[in-house]
């Protein structure tokens, strides 16, 4: 029986919390790190290293975010560290070219099977935004369709919630977001080629791309339908509009490739981050050479950033991709992801507790419904309540998962069969409490 950890012994981070209020909004610089999902207050993390994290308090816990998707190799990855190491010796950024960009480039063109030119920007919301307004320039048009449910970062034009029909436009879904930023955005269901095509059929001359995750994370996990993807690609050919899929959270994870390799999808932009920078902030956006060929200097479609490119950063994405594709995880990731599978799906069985479960490669959520998931309708129907109760149970038995139902679970590769079962036999207890 593992010992949970007393209600009160978390002092530190109680404090770390209160001081950090009056200077940030809500005292954390990202909502997803609030709590606000789950109740109560956040813990302050004090250092991290393979699959484990270490709170302000000396609490040991292990990690299954790998800080929201990128570690897939584990924290402090010795390579990382190393070439981290070795690039602040020569400087820490330029505002000029250098070598290290084109190896970074170089790498992420020969993974990502649609990838013929990229553009290297400072996150993942750049590199979504920089590929719609690129789509748009590119054909001339102004509209996008979005799916319910799929987020591409905090950009005006895709932070929008669906019209009060399948295939209206968009409406501002925060303070902040103004009608006409989000006039052009046509929000659809994820998985509904009938949607679509109807959306086509209304819209398609005036449509410059469709975005999309490939493998959705942002409302847990949920994979799309073979019939979805074809009509994803064959209606946005049949229009002139681009396909962006938005690989930021799939990129190298669900395999070298992203998730277009594993699905066999070819789309004509895609946006990627997290996973490209090894930890640090990096995000890029790259595609077909003649859609490339519209940015500026090149062509007219303006996009600039001050550290993109930034030689710490592009050192640990480049230490990142190269160990990915030298020595490939992803055997051992679905392995291990599959083993987790198994294990929370038979404790959630015998605890009686209703929930449906879906892994795709290493991400992984466990939706507290008895009803399949497969799109943003299905989603929303899961019982948050008992979510909050159960990400507290596990996290006092020394397991951090997602703090909200609505995010995936990343399995790393240095993540070792132990850690597995003991969070197997810690979702046990955990789940038996909150059915």
């Amino acid at each position: 029986m593992t010992q949970p950890f007393s209600k009160n012994s978390r002092p530190n981070s109680a404090k770390a919390y209160a001081r950090a209020q009056p200077l940030m909004p809500g005292g954390v610089n990202s909502p997803a790190r609030a709590f606000g999902a789950v109740g109560g207050e956040p813990l302050f993390i004090d250092r991290a290293d393979g699959a484990y994290l270490w709170d302000v308090d000396g609490h040991r816990y292990v990690d299954y975010i790998g800080s929201w998707g990128p570690m897939i190799l584990g924290h402090r990855f010795p390579p990382v560290v190393a070439a981290l190491e070795e690039a602040i010796s020569r400087g820490t950024s330029f505002g000029a070219p250098t070598e290290a960009e084109s190896e970074l480039a170089e790498l992420i063109i020969e993974c990502v099977p649609s990838v013929e030119r990229v553009r290297l920007v400072n996150s993942g919301t750049e590199a979504t935004m920089s590929a719609v307004r690129l789509a748009r320039g590119f054909t001339g048009r102004d509209q996008v369709i979005k799916f319910a449910g799929n987020y591409h970062g905090h950009v005006d034009s895709l932070l929008v919630a669906a019209g009060s029909s399948a295939a209206t436009l968009g409406q501002p879904n925060s303070p902040g977001v103004t009608a006409g930023a989000a006039k052009d955005t046509i929000v659809l269901p994820y998985n509904d080629p009938e949607a679509l095509a109807a959306a086509v059929a209304e819209h398609g001359d005036r449509l410059a791309a469709v975005i999309f995750e490939p493998v959705c994370g942002n409302m847990g996990v949920v994979a799309p339908t073979d019939e979805f993807l074809t009509a994803l690609r064959s209606e946005t050919r049949r229009c002139g509009a681009l396909l962006i899929a938005d690989e930021v959270m799939t990129g190298f994870r669900l395999s070298l490739g992203g998730a277009q390799e594993r699905l066999g999808v070819e789309p004509d932009l895609t946006t990627l981050g997290k996973i490209v920078g090894g930890g640090l902030p990096v995000g890029a956006y790259g595609g077909r050479s003649d859609v490339m060929a519209h940015v500026l200097p090149e062509g007219p479609v303006f996009q600039a950033g001050t550290l993109s490119g930034n030689p710490l950063a592009t050192a640990a994405g480049t230490a990142t991709l190269r160990a990915l594709r030298d020595q490939p995880p992803y055997a051992r990731l679905e392995t291990l992801a599959g083993r987790l599978e198994f294990g929370l799906r038979s404790a959630a069985e015998a605890a009686g507790v209703p929930f449906t479960l879906k892994r795709v490669g290493s991400m992984l959520t466990l939706f507290f419904s008895k009803d399949a998931v497969t799109d943003w309708e299905s989603a929303s129907r899961c019982d948050t309540e008992r979510f909050g109760r159960y990400f507290w149970a596990m996290l006092d038995r020394g397991v951090y998962l997602p703090c909200s139902q609505y995010e995936a679970l990343f399995v790393s590769a240095s993540h070792t069969e132990e850690d597995i079962d003991a969070t197997i036999a810690a979702a046990e207890e955990s789940l038996k409490s909150v059915a």
